[in-house]
């Protein structure tokens, strides 16, 4: 059995080659924040298996070896050119070369620029959603719960659905993007609002829609700023712009009808 193992948090385009490799996926929890947890696991279509760093930090490397050659039995390990592992990180590719046979991936970089999870993390909070996407070979989402909102917007703006992330994600830069609830074409504001000076994450959708448990919110682009607004009758204005554009785009990008 060929093992793949890392932190793999985004699954980004080079982890893609790496997990590509391999039969099985061993990922090692450490705070991730762009694919948290088993959300991995909608876009690794292998058998995953999971060790929190937590639980396994005060072990050398050589009880960790023994730890996966009992408990997933690999022939193989596949791992990235900068891999380390065990207590003080003094594990080394040429320690697992002792007990099995070893694939290393060297560095893949997009545009002179290595793919690595804290660089994606750095265009997401940047809101270059674009640069994510490319380096990420997928789109970036976040999962989320419905809460209540003010009322303001179904009363006297548009409506819209406020959320609340199920994780602790990488959240983009404040400002209007362009996404997709649960596949809708939609309007998303991230930032404080001009009408109560909360923090919010809030969404248009441009079509009807069923309610779910949990929502999937799919950044597709940073659409402008956020402004202050000194009347509803301004912020009216604004998202109704806001809206047409992104029809605009759906319509030609996505065949939204």
């Amino acid at each position: 059995m060929k093992l793949a193992i890392g932190g793999f948090d985004g699954v980004h385009f080079a982890h893609q080659k790496l997990i590509s490799l391999s039969d099985e996926v061993l990922i090692i929890e450490k705070n991730s924040s762009l694919t948290p947890f088993k959300t991995r696991c909608d876009y690794i279509l292998k058998k995953c298996h999971f060790y929190n760093l937590d639980d396994i930090k005060h072990l050398t490397h050589l009880e960790f070896i023994e730890k996966i050659k009992k408990e997933l039995k690999p022939k193989e390990i596949i791992i990235g050119y900068d891999f380390r592992f065990g207590k003080d990180r003094l594990g080394s590719p040429n320690e697992l070369k002792k007990h099995f046979k070893v694939t290393i991936i060297d560095e893949i970089k997009i545009d002179n620029i290595g793919v690595h999870s804290r660089i994606i993390r750095e265009f997401v909070q940047n809101g270059d959603i674009l640069k994510a996407t490319k380096f990420l070979n997928h789109t970036y989402k976040i999962k989320a719960t419905q809460i209540s909102g003010q009322g303001i917007g179904k009363e006297k703006l548009l409506p819209t659905i406020n959320f609340s992330p199920i994780y602790n994600y990488t959240i983009p830069k404040n400002g209007v993007y362009l996404t997709l609830i649960n596949k809708i074409p939609s309007l998303t504001f991230i930032g404080i609002r001009s009408t109560d000076n909360n923090f919010s994450i809030e969404s248009h959708l441009l079509k009807n829609f069923n309610h779910n448990n949990i929502y999937e919110i799919e950044f597709i682009q940073f659409l402008r700023e956020n402004k202050k607004f000194n009347s509803l009758e301004g912020l009216k204005k604004a998202i109704i712009t806001d809206k047409q554009k992104a029809i605009n785009f759906f319509r030609r990008e996505y065949d939204f009808k």
